[in-house]
């Protein structure tokens, strides 16, 4: 349920959703009990609640006629949708490969989906592997697409952390 609500000290109207015990006014903070705010109309429709609410305002000014003749926030939305050129068009306008930006985004998707990310890679080379090496860590890691510049700077940074110790070239998780 959403409602078109007013202030009674600074006249603001906003749109509510359900039934909160109370509301406080976006403009001024009044804040009152929801049920003794003036509703001006209740529907099961945020989209009507709000074309309802953008008239009144309209009206307030003297633009009521003007607003009656735009469109519904529906139809202006998929107007909008409808111009301009789409994200893969100005892309390749731009000079971006697209097939290169959708691999890319590929690759970060299996990543979030796996929940595998560079230091996991990395850590798990630890947990993984036989007494590492540098080089050991930084292929098992390349081998999982993360460059061996990041993995040298994540095993110094795990070193110095704390989390991981290294004894003669060989590391291990702490």
């Amino acid at each position: 349920m959403y409602a078109v609500v007013g202030c009674s000290n600074c006249s603001a109207l906003w749109v509510t959703e359900g039934r909160p015990e109370t509301t406080q006014c976006p403009r001024c903070g009044t804040r009152r009990k929801h049920q003794k705010r003036r509703k001006f109309v209740e529907t099961d429709d945020e989209a009507h609640a709000r074309e309802i609410r953008a008239s009144m305002l309209a009206n307030r000014q003297g633009e009521g006629d003007a607003f009656a003749e735009l469109d519904s926030y529906a139809e202006m939305e998929r107007q909008v949708g409808d111009a301009g050129v789409d994200d893969e068009t100005y892309l390749e306008d731009s000079g971006v490969d697209t097939d290169a930006v959708s691999a890319a985004a590929e690759r970060v998707e299996q990543g979030a989906a796996s929940g595998s990310s560079r230091k996991e890679t990395v850590l798990s080379a630890l947990r993984n592997l036989d007494q590492p090496t540098e080089g050991d860590v930084v292929a098992y890691a390349e081998e999982r697409g993360v460059p061996a510049s990041y993995t040298r700077k994540a095993l110094q940074k795990l070193v110095r952390a704390g989390e991981v110790s290294e004894s003669r070239g060989k590391y291990r998780l702490l």
